[in-house]
């Protein structure tokens, strides 16, 4: 089983030198692939709205820190983990993402997901009841611009007429993977993704939801043997028994890979380094 390694985006601080040590540190290790987590904005609390992130947690933009990463190392795969798709244009992501794509040799994979901050769409001006169609029609328009010379599409929240994004990727298309663990994003993950990346423990409620995977897979006529699936280890604190132990679990359910998800913080380096190597040590790889 692959292991993938999370960029420590709110603890690495704003050193390129450690941004590049921690990125060279996970592929020397033998990581699979790096996974940059997303948000544009910081939010504050407000009435009875408490965010899981707030406005003192910092976030390296997702796109120039891969693409940062692309340039330090050599073989390590990039992945948004996940790229909040619906809350911004199409057409840009396309582009972002062919260009990390180009820059890395074609190492990257996009997460996405629908997200849980309505006040990040509203200030960003997109919109949060439509976020589950906008994004499934995203991911049309996108597989078009990484495949098509000149591209037309009307839908219900894209026109395009003769456009092309260029240069376009290695990859074509790039590969989409679905972060969300609701029964829409997994039904829609099985019609349209190429994995699923939940964050959820290996659990009977995880079966429950990997068993409707499959059913829905099958029900769209996919073969599930070619479908990926990364369970993502939520942890709120440095427990590597723990850490082995959902690892084991998430190998069990047929899980190619995983990523340590850590919930706590790591404000010192030497941390952040240390739970790569005992990650590696324990999930066994």
């Amino acid at each position: 089983m692959l292991l993938n390694a999370q960029f420590p985006t709110r603890d690495i601080g704003t050193d390129p030198a450690k941004i590049r040590d921690w990125a060279q540190a996970a592929e020397d290790l033998g990581y699979h692939c790096i996974e940059v987590a997303d948000h544009v904005f910081g939010a504050a609390p407000r009435g009875d709205w408490k965010p899981l992130y707030s406005e003192a947690d910092p976030f390296h933009e997702t796109f120039t820190t891969m693409a940062f990463i692309a340039a330090v190392t050599k073989n390590i795969q990039l992945c948004s983990g996940v790229l909040i798709l619906p809350q911004r244009q199409t057409g840009l992501v396309a582009k972002q993402a062919a260009q990390v794509d180009i820059l890395s040799g074609g190492r990257l994979r996009l997460g996405v997901g629908v997200g849980w901050n309505h006040i990040e769409y509203e200030a960003l001006g997109m919109e949060w009841q439509t976020r589950g169609a906008m994004q499934a029609e995203q991911i049309e328009v996108m597989r078009r611009l990484w495949t098509g010379d000149l591209v037309n599409f009307t839908g219900r929240f894209h026109k395009l007429v003769d456009v092309n994004v260029i240069p376009g990727p290695v990859q074509r298309p790039i590969p989409i993977w679905f972060g969300g663990s609701s029964d829409a994003v997994i039904k829609r993950a099985a019609r349209i993704g190429d994995g699923w990346m939940p964050i959820m423990a290996p659990d009977g409620e995880g079966e429950k939801k990997l068993a409707m995977l499959r059913q829905h897979l099958k029900s769209f006529g996919r073969d599930p043997a070619t479908f990926g699936l990364e369970g993502w280890l939520r942890m709120d604190k440095a427990d590597p028994d723990a850490w082995a132990a959902a690892a084991q679990g998430w190998k069990r359910l047929g899980a190619q890979m995983v990523m340590l998800y850590p919930m706590y913080r790591m404000p010192k380096f030497d941390q952040q380094i240390e739970t790569l190597r005992r990650f590696k040590e324990v999930a066994g790889g």
